[in-house]
Formats: structure tokens, sequence, C-alpha cells
């Protein structure tokens, strides 16, 4: 019910007690015998508060009324509407004269009354305006502020970035323009004609250097892959075509070392980075080398795994992870030790958290699978939106 409804129905309310208010002063005072005319003063009274509370209007028609009743109940002759007397004029005048004046001074405190109460419904409003505007100002006063520490954030971490990736690239060349140079002196030709002695020494050297440049890569990589650094391009790839090149290079290193897959379950696409791609299957292939018996093969398999997924696992005939180190195989310089290891082909301890590195760059994941002969460790990457078509850029 809105503010007018609501002051129309008490304005209705109250010229209704104006005219069944003296009726009921009439209905109470004929009942107990009287006819005084000094009962005037009982009406006068209901007039008086009928003016002070809502005005003239309900007063008058208040007055009207009782003077009506006064005359008819308690003037002689009773039961006529007659003016016998001044004193019945004097009561006329007073009825009419209370309800006006009173009337009148209170319609007009009522007026001033409900014009406050208009300020102060206005001031509150405009009070209210005034608070949610002072809360937006305050909020996007805040909203700026975080967009300028977050600029500011922004800039400092390109900055950084751009830090990081100056100093990676002249890590990696002050580390490996000496290993190039130890490299290409103990390998040159001309040093065969040296006496065996020294060639043993050489061929130490070489080994050596050659292995300490395994760790630097695997130090940069690392560091690239921590410090967000990574560059791929992502192209879509053929899975066989990988498993063909890694096996391949593993072969030099390990001639006698046997890779299996199967070409036609391998010709699934996969999208991922060439070279990062290589980079994990020569991890897993060399990890698998390693803990592998020399006879046995490694294997290596291809599917797909759920919407836009491939899983890529390779197993081992090796005895397989330590239980005390499965929760931690993945991390920086965690790795089991084999004969390998006791003869100097030891890795770095960073494979394979370079391998969770370069797969969780590809939206991918990396899990130990255990199994009763050996380990399988299994990574997922995602697929191309074509990749049941065949791919023309199939590597060979």
């Amino acid at each position: 019910m809105n503010v007018s409804t609501r002051t129309h129905l008490v304005d209705g309310l109250f010229f209704a007690v104006g005219l069944l208010g003296p009726a009921a002063v009439t209905v109470v005072l004929v009942s107990g015998g009287g006819h005084e005319r000094d009962y005037v003063f009982i009406y006068l009274g209901l007039v008086a508060v009928l003016g002070i509370f809502r005005g003239v209007w309900p007063a008058l028609l208040a007055a009207a009324t009782s003077f009506l009743l006064v005359d008819f109940f308690f003037v002689s002759p009773t039961g006529t509407l007659t003016i016998a007397s001044e004193e019945d004029i004097v009561n006329l005048v007073a009825f009419l004269a209370t309800a006006s004046i009173i009337g009148a001074l209170a319609s007009r405190r009522r007026r001033a009354q409900l014009a406050a109460e208009a300020l102060a419904r206005q001031l509150n409003h405009l009070n209210a305006e005034l608070v949610h505007l002072n809360k937006q100002q305050a909020e996007a006063a805040q909203a700026a502020l975080r967009l300028a520490i977050s600029e500011e954030q922004v800039r400092t971490l390109r900055e950084t970035d751009r830090l990081r990736r100056e100093l990676l690239a002249n890590v990696s060349h002050e580390l490996r323009t000496p290993l190039a140079t130890i490299l290409s002196e103990s390998t040159d030709p001309s040093a065969t004609r040296s006496s065996a002695p020294n060639l043993a020494r050489l061929s130490t050297i070489a080994s050596e250097a050659r292995r300490l440049q395994r760790l630097v890569d695997d130090i940069l990589d690392m560091a690239r892959i921590e410090g967000g650094a990574l560059d791929l391009e992502l192209e879509p790839l053929r899975l066989a075509d990988a498993f063909a090149s890694a096996a391949e290079r593993l072969r030099r290193s390990s001639p006698d070392r046997k890779v299996t897959w199967n070409p036609e379950a391998a010709r699934i696409d996969v999208l991922a980075d060439w070279d990062r791609l290589g980079q994990i299957l020569d991890n897993l292939l060399g990890n698998a080398d390693r803990f592998g018996p020399p006879e046995t093969a490694i294997e290596c398999t291809g599917e797909a795994d759920g919407p836009g997924l491939v899983s890529v696992r390779v197993h081992d005939h090796g005895p397989g992870v330590a239980p005390d180190l499965r929760e931690r195989i993945f991390e920086r310089f965690v790795r089991g030790e084999t004969e390998a290891d006791r003869n100097g082909r030891s890795g770095g301890g960073l494979g394979l958290a370079i391998v969770k590195g370069l797969v969780e760059a590809h939206a991918g994941t990396l899990v130990y699978e255990d199994g009763a002969d050996g380990a399988t460790f299994r990574i997922t990457l995602p697929r191309p939106e074509e990749s049941d078509e065949p791919d023309p850029s199939d590597r060979g």
C-alpha cells in the first residue's frame, strides 16, 4: 500500500469519527438519563480532539453533528431542531469557532509535520544515494588501485622473464662454448696419432665432456621449465614417427637395445612440439635402457584415451621403481641406482623431472604404473582436432 492510499484511508476514518463520534457520545449520555446543556463541553472536547489530530474539516463535521444532536436531545423543547434562546446561538458559535480555530491551527501544524516528514524522507533518500555513491567511489578507487598494482606486477614479471631469458642465454653460451672446445679438441682426428695412453685420456675427456654437456643441457631445460620460459611450437605429429626417431637415437648409444611398437596402433596423431616430444621419449627410453636387462626390449604403445587425449606408455623389463622412491620419482635429483650407475653411466637425476615438466607444458600428465614385470611410465598428450585424418606432414 502506497503513501497516498494510506493517507486517504486515514482521512476517511477521521471523517467517520467526526460523523459517528458525536452520535456515540449522545447514545451514552441519553442512556444515562441526562438532559443537561452542559454536556456541550463533552462534544466540544471531541471536536477539539479531531481538530488537533486531523484538521479543520473533520472538526467542522463533528461540530455540526454535535450541535444538531445537542439541540435535538438536550435543548428544550427536546425532540425538535429549534434555536430557542441566545445560549443555543452561543453553543453553535462555540462549536464552529472551536472547530475552526483548533482545526486551522492543527492543519497548519499537520502541514508543517507532513512537510517535515517529506523533507526527512528526501534527506534519507539523498543520504542513501550519497552513501551508495561514496561506496561506488571507494570501490572504483580500490579497483583502480588493484589495477595499478596488477599492471606493476605484470611489468615486473615481464622484466623478470626478460632477465631470466637473458640469463639462460648467457649461461647457455658461457657453459656450452668451453664444452664444445673440449669436445672438438679431444675428438680431433689429428689426435689419433697420439700414443695409446694419450688416446685413452682423450677418450675419457671426451666422454666426461659429453656427460657434462648433457648435465648442463638438463639443468638449463629444468630452469626453463621452472621459469615458464619454454617456447613450444605445437603441431599435429604422428606418434609412430616420434617412436621411430627416438629409437634411432637410442640405437647410437645402445646399439644392442631393441625398441618395439605396433606401427598400425601408433598411427595416431598428437598435438606437440616435435623437438620436445623427442626429448620426452629420449629421456623415457634412456631411463628404460638403464634399468632394463640388456637382452630385453623396450615396449612403446600409444592409444586414444578419452576425448581429445592420447596415452603413451614406455615399458621396460627391469626391477621397477623401489616403493620408497615412487612418491618422489619425479622430483629433481631423485634416482635409483643400477649396475650402469656404478660403472659410470649414471644420469643426473633430472630426466624424469624434465619429462614431467615438458609433458605438463603440453597440458598432459605423467604417472608411474607398477607391474609384475618391470616399470611403465604413462604420459598423456592432447590430440589435434582433426586427428583421424592422415597427416600430410608425417615424418619418415
